[in-house]
């Protein structure tokens, strides 16, 4: 007989020991099921790094956009003030020309009314555009706005004040378009 079956303190048999194998063997076999999920891990976790660096890419690429759509709005709004800047120099010499004719003397009262309004007309549509006049008579000379063409000794006004314009200068939209040409009044030596 069997002591093992008559005490009943024999332990039960596993397949493993039966086949002369050790529990722990058993127990480090790879599970299909986790490698499988690992892989999955694996791939998801470097998708999302493709994702995060897709995001990225594109979120640049429409700053960058952005950017050069900006500059680009900004270049042609420069190239316009400045094709409007040519414009308004060119006809500075026929600005010039009406102030020069409206200071001569002439006996027919209604063509120098005609020509007043004209330049009227001309001084106010090129205003609209930008152009404004700088103002030198009684002023201070200051070289980034006035040209000296004449110095004139004198001690009856402060040094370096402007005493005649001779011709007028103008700023277009805030920048210098043509400084005033005036005579300047020295200190005697």
């Amino acid at each position: 007989m069997d002591t093992e079956h008559i005490s009943g303190t024999a332990e039960p048999r596993t397949e493993s020991a039966a086949d002369g194998e050790a529990p722990e063997a058993a127990a480090a076999a790879p599970d299909p099921a986790a490698a499988a999920l690992d892989e999955l891990l694996a791939e998801r976790d470097l998708l999302a790094a493709e994702k995060a660096d897709l995001l990225d890419r594109l979120l640049r690429r429409q700053a960058e956009f952005e950017n050069f759509r900006r500059r680009s709005e900004q270049d042609r709004m420069r190239f316009f003030e400045f094709a409007g800047m040519e414009i308004v120099r060119e006809l500075l010499p026929v600005v010039d020309d009406f102030e020069r004719a409206l200071k001569i003397e002439c006996a027919d009262k209604d063509y120098v009314r005609g020509v007043e309004l004209i330049y009227q007309r001309l001084a106010d549509t090129l205003k609209k555009a930008g152009l404004e006049p700088i103002e030198t008579v009684g002023r201070t000379f200051d070289p980034n706005f006035h040209q000296a063409v004449d110095r004139v000794e004198t001690g009856d006004v402060e040094d370096h004040a402007i005493l005649a314009e001779y011709q007028r200068g103008f700023n277009f939209k805030g920048r210098l378009l043509r400084p005033s040409m005036v005579q300047v009044a020295v200190k005697p030596s």
